[in-house]
């Protein structure tokens, strides 16, 4: 029988970096997937490539799976893949019904592991400015389950004590039966205005926070029409939120953002996007690849002796440039004739991490702005070798013979169509709430508009941000006008024509 190991992991409240180091690790070394409701998506693109996913979420009146159906699977899972991680928000035993599924594992004969997540209980009210103790006016905290009908007679829950009790009191997945608990509360002794709080998808975009007291609470929270997923928190602590709420503060609070660049390279955008209270929704419109052939590129590699200069306009460039260089013998040694000049101060770092350095980055980031830069620099008769992608501009290339040169514009990598999870393009903007989309290339509008299809009408309620007048212009062709443009055409430009939103 296979032995394979099952990581029951605590995916945290929502917010992607709020995961542990070590729940990172399983999930990138998992063979499948089994994911909840409640476990940010996106924490699925760290996987390896060909993981299997497994969706096994649950709402209040709806389960994919029972909870005795997911105990089976993992069970099954186990005997067929070396890793299984079983994805779960908050932790996987603060009322995340991990003991149910490590039982199942235990008597099965399945080897498995806990890793603790960060727990709503504690996280959501941080991030709301609600600190669960503070030493002026609480040193505990009690965490209850808001599952149980406080009405019933046999409750397992001591109302008696938590109504005398001077604590934080925070229940979980407890909107459903709120009038009941805080009729129990004020019946065993809280009194009515103790302050109270309930906050909606915490530490993600949409989070919502209303307070009140106990007396109130019911009727603001039906005029305010909250849901599941909350918590409920209450105590004096709730007073302190007029003070260290910080999360709404940030700029992109509230925006959950596309990002349609190359999975390989999505993942400083997304950061700079959820660093400043976004959520980052990857959806790359394109792959980047070897070219399928590469003879030329090889063949200029043999042959480098004879360029004058070496224009690289993309850190891609680089990386593929020398993964064919190193892969033919040579290093960045066999470059030593040629002058170097980069697009943009990303492409002359990415250099510079190669041990060279540039002599010439254009203070705009264009193919125009290359030639320009080079003029004077560049003599009749001049070799020059342009190592890029396939959809490189015709541009470049006629500046420079203009100036005398002999250009080899050389194909190093490919930009493909990339594959989106299923539902693709038009389930992600129906689904899940996107309110910007960012292109940052012109591969990235043409991609995205052929996945679209005909379904023009989701373009009306989103912002487009565009990293430059190339990308503008590929909008353009499709009669569309970004909503801004990034006046310096970088990812940190994208970022920044985002906060103006």
């Amino acid at each position: 029988m296979n032995k394979g190991i099952v990581y029951l992991v605590g995916a945290g409240p929502g917010d992607v970096g709020l995961l542990t180091l070590k729940g990172l690790k399983a999930i990138q070394e998992a063979d499948v997937i089994v994911y909840d409701r409640l476990a940010n998506p996106r924490l699925l693109s760290f996987a390896k490539p060909g993981c299997e996913m497994i969706y096994c979420g649950k709402t209040p009146d709806h389960h994919t799976l029972k909870q005795e159906e997911i105990n089976a699977l993992l069970v099954d899972l186990a005997g067929k893949h070396q890793v299984v991680t079983r994805l779960k928000g908050g932790d996987p035993f603060v009322f995340g019904r991990g003991g149910e599924e490590g039982e199942a594992l235990h008597e099965a004969g399945y080897p498995f592991e806990v890793v603790p997540g960060i727990t709503s209980a504690i996280a959501v009210p941080a991030y709301a400015g609600i600190p669960v103790t503070h030493r002026h006016l609480t040193s505990t905290f009690t965490v209850i389950t808001g599952h149980e009908d406080p009405t019933k007679d046999d409750s397992q829950i001591n109302w008696q004590r938590l109504g005398e009790d001077p604590g934080t009191l925070i229940f979980l997945m407890g909107v459903g039966r709120l009038q009941g608990i805080v009729q129990q509360l004020m019946r065993c002794g809280k009194a009515p205005e103790t302050p109270v709080a309930l906050i909606r998808w915490g530490t993600r975009p949409e989070q919502a926070t209303v307070t009140g007291s106990l007396d109130t609470i019911v009727d603001i929270v039906e005029k305010a029409g909250f849901t599941s997923p909350a918590i409920i928190i209450i105590g004096e602590v709730v007073k302190m939120r007029d003070t260290l709420a910080w999360f709404e503060q940030k700029p992109l609070f509230g925006q959950r953002i596309l990002v349609t660049r190359a999975r390989e390279q999505a993942s400083a955008l997304s950061e700079q996007i959820e660093a400043l209270g976004g959520e980052a929704v990857e959806a790359p419109m394109i792959h980047v690849q070897k070219p399928q052939d590469e003879a030329p590129l090889l063949a200029a590699i043999e042959d480098l002796s004879r360029y004058q200069w070496i224009i690289f306009t993309s850190t891609n460039g680089v990386r593929y440039f020398f993964e064919a260089l190193l892969a033919s013998g040579k290093d960045a040694r066999a470059l030593a004739n040629a002058k170097l000049c980069a697009i943009g101060a990303k492409t002359a770092q990415a250099l510079l991490d190669k041990g060279l350095r540039v002599e010439v980055v254009p203070e705009v980031f264009r193919a125009e702005a290359i030639a320009e830069a080079l003029q004077g620099r560049i003599a009749s008769g001049d070799e020059v070798l342009i190592p890029r992608s396939s959809l490189g501009r015709q541009v470049l290339i006629d500046e420079l013979e203009k100036m005398g040169a002999t250009v080899n514009d050389v194909v190093t990598y490919e930009t493909v169509e990339a594959d989106l999870p299923e539902g693709g393009l038009t389930g992600l903007l129906e689904d899940r709430g996107i309110s910007a989309v960012t292109f940052t290339s012109s591969s990235t509008v043409h991609n995205f508009m052929k996945l679209l299809g005909n379904r023009l009408d989701l373009l009306e309620s989103l912002k487009l941000v565009s990293i430059g007048p190339i990308t503008t212009s590929t909008l353009a062709k499709y009669d569309l006008k970004p909503d801004v443009e990034a006046e310096v055409y970088t990812i940190d430009g994208v970022v920044n024509a985002l906060k103006t939103l």
